[in-house]
């Protein structure tokens, strides 16, 4: 009788207090009593009641006073399993409790018509996750069905309350499915209604106030970043911005936004209306845009990462402004899972493949990472596996696009072609349209290419001894190459090539590592050899080139190069070779002589090999490099059939052996001294000294 005056005392009270904090108060008492009970009837009573009582839901209220409640049912569920696996002995007169089957039965009775369909989810969240949550396995098979089809079929109802939807009611069905969802089965997960479910997930997650709310929280950040007596900009943890974005960042939506964005994945990969999933693209890139706008806005987008340490105080670099850099990411990668699986179902639905819809998805797949692109950038855009399929999936699909891709490249274009932005964001925004447009050198005709990709790129290529440009600088030369490649590009080329090579010379040593110079000579060479389109209008450009690196490379300095801080990350752990100005030319011609014709090898490779031997003054780990590279292009299968059997021929019969091994005098001995009649191997090394004795 106790515990029913009790129960009646509980009731009353969460019918009759008057402020939210009363009601949360009793929450406690009534997670007890829900585990403790013996009466299914007042089982029933108290979870209805949880569900309705006006003290509780009658004001403004938050996904975390959703989880409170949520949480009453999950340890009230717990509780059940820890009373009966208790082994202490009972009293004879202690009443039982109610077993698993009966409570279980009570409690779900509780979701009744007093209550919102929206509420019951997460009363038969709360029991799910407490009978099966982290592994319990507290149901038998049978009555976790149920369970998980009550979920399912709940979901299905509330999902059907469009009054209810556009506010907390719609993140609070989010949150419950984001929960569950892996506790659910396959088949009562494909009894939701995706097309109901995926704009009511992506409108809780990105613009609701109890997600990201638009991304406002980046500009409105601006008005407390402030300078300092140090003359440093910084911001404060305990301006309100800041404590807006950690508050962000607890919400019970964002605090697991990689499992929801999976969850959102899973929507997308799910819907049938393919309409479903274009609107849904644009939702989300709608939020990007803003949340470019907004970082626009913010006195941190103006600060290179580079000079951060200049700029900002030490404080904010260590505790405020990570955390809105972990806050941005988070969101960056939850978008970029969400694309993930947009194209991917793409490549297997016929419907999303035909017409206009799959060019469509492309393009927005691509605004999308542009406007997220400052944050990609410095994450490091190759960090992600799923941002470069993403990101290469969605440019393949647009290629088969010409019209549409060159369309989509001129309106990302930079602000004013053949300039350098000062604002960093702009930078940002221009090495995104490098790296993409090179990708479209084939698609774009070659007008386009000159006017478009080439004047974006020119004034980066001579920008690589810039720290903040650096990245752009190796995207510029790439891209331009990657213009001069295309076939049907070359008259462009013609004109544009020569300008490229002195540019080229012009920044070596300087602003070139050994290892770009070599990359970017070896390519153009090649593009100026033939089978190349280019070579049939000019024939002789490609030994020209040769011709002009052979001249730089006799007037080239011999000291010896400082260690190149632009080496690749894979090499970072390896000591670089020691290089010169010299030997850089000349391995830079080394590499470029597999593209040359026979008639051109007959004449530059003997010119390379006494090149080496010019190396005679700088350290004897140069030379030996030099002759290594210069061995592993004639033997190493870099050559075709007729040029292989050239190198073969000089190297054996026309004294190249000895023009590289020791110099132009022994050549000339080599040349007029009589071969040995001893049986040797085709280009083998013999010993001089015998020789000469014999």
């Amino acid at each position: 009788m106790a515990t029913e005056r009790s129960l009646a005392t509980l009731l009353r009270s969460l019918q009759t207090a008057s402020e939210p904090e009363d009601a949360y108060a009793l929450l406690p008492t009534a997670t007890s009593f829900l585990a403790v009970l013996t009466n299914p009837l007042n089982v029933t009573l108290l979870s209805s009641q949880i569900l309705a009582s006006p003290a509780i839901w009658d004001h403004q209220i938050d996904l975390h006073t959703c989880r409170r409640i949520l949480s009453v049912f999950n340890t009230a569920a717990i509780g059940i399993i820890q009373n009966e696996a208790a082994d202490e002995p009972r009293a004879p007169y202690a009443r039982r409790g109610l077993d698993r089957e009966a409570w279980l039965k009570a409690v779900v009775d509780g979701a009744d018509d007093k209550s919102p369909r929206w509420r019951h989810l997460i009363l038969l969240a709360g029991v799910l996750l407490g009978f099966e949550g982290q592994n319990r396995q507290g149901l038998p098979r049978n009555l976790r069905y149920k369970l998980e089809s009550a979920l399912a079929q709940a979901t299905q109802l509330a999902l059907q309350e469009d009054a209810y939807l556009d506010g907390i009611a719609g993140c609070c069905i989010t949150m419950v499915l984001n929960y569950t969802f892996e506790h659910l089965s396959d088949q009562n997960r494909s009894r939701i209604d995706y097309d109901r479910l995926l704009p009511l997930m992506l409108s809780s997650t990105f613009s609701s106030s109890e997600g990201l709310d638009k991304a406002y929280f980046v500009g409105t950040a601006d008005r407390d970043i402030v300078e300092g007596n140090t003359k440093k900009f910084g911001w404060s943890p305990e301006s309100m911005t800041y404590q807006h974005v950690k508050d962000i960042t607890a919400r019970p939506l964002v605090a697991s936004l990689g499992p929801l964005s999976r969850l959102i994945a899973h929507a997308m990969e799910n819907v049938t209306d393919p309409n479903i999933v274009a609107d849904g693209m644009s939702f989300i890139n709608d939020f990007a845009r803003t949340l470019l706008a907004q970082w626009r806005q913010n006195k941190l987008s103006e600060v290179d990462p580079s000079e951060e340490t200049e700029f900002l105080n030490a404080e904010s670099l260590k505790s405020t402004i990570p955390d809105l850099w972990r806050l941005l990411r988070s969101s960056m990668f939850s978008i970029v899972i969400i694309l993930r699986a947009v194209l991917g179902r793409m490549l297997n639905d016929r419907v999303l493949a035909a017409g206009s819809v799959a060019p469509f998805i492309a393009v927005q797949s691509l605004h999308i990472l542009r406007n997220l692109y400052f944050i990609t950038s410095r994450a490091g855009q190759n960090s992600s596996s799923q941002y470069s399929f993403v990101n290469l999936v969605a440019i393949d699909i647009l290629a088969q696009y010409p019209d549409l891709a060159e369309n989509f490249l001129r309106t990302i274009k930079p602000i004013e072609l053949g300039h350098i932005p000062d604002h960093p964001l702009e930078r940002s925004l221009d090495l995104f349209f490098l790296n993409t447009a090179e990708h479209f050198a084939l698609t774009l005709p070659p007008q386009t290419n000159e006017e478009l990709v080439i004047s974006a790129a020119t004034p980066y290529l001579a920008a690589g001894g810039n720290n903040h440009l650096l990245e752009i600088f190796e995207a510029a030369h790439s891209v331009v190459l990657a213009v001069f490649s295309a076939p049907q590009n070359a008259d462009v080329t013609a004109k544009h090539l020569p300008f490229y090579v002195d540019n080229l010379f012009t920044v070596y040593p300087q602003n070139l590592s050994v290892r770009q110079f070599r990359l970017a000579f070896r390519s153009v060479v090649q593009i100026a050899a033939p089978p190349s389109p280019l070579a049939s209008s000019q024939p002789l450009l490609a030994p020209t080139l040769l011709e002009l690196a052979h001249e730089r490379a006799l007037q080239a300095s011999s000291t010896i190069l400082p260690p190149s801080t632009q080496s690749s990350e894979e090499n970072a752990l390896e000591s670089p070779p020691s290089h010169s100005e010299r030997s850089g030319i000349i391995l830079a011609i080394i590499d470029s002589l597999p593209f040359l014709r026979v008639e051109d090898l007959e004449e530059f490779l003997p010119l390379t090999a006494r090149l080496i031997n010019s190396t005679v003054e700088e350290p004897e780990d140069i030379r030996a490099t030099c002759i290594e590279r210069f061995w592993d292009v004639l033997s190493g299968g870099e050559m075709d059939v007729d040029r292989a059997n050239f190198c073969v021929t000089w190297w054996c019969t026309r004294g190249g052996r000895e023009l590289l091994l020791f110099g132009e005098h022994h050549q000339q001995q080599a040349q007029h001294r009589p071969v040995s009649e001893e049986p040797l191997m085709s280009g083998a090394v013999v010993d001089l000294s015998r020789e000469s004795k014999l």
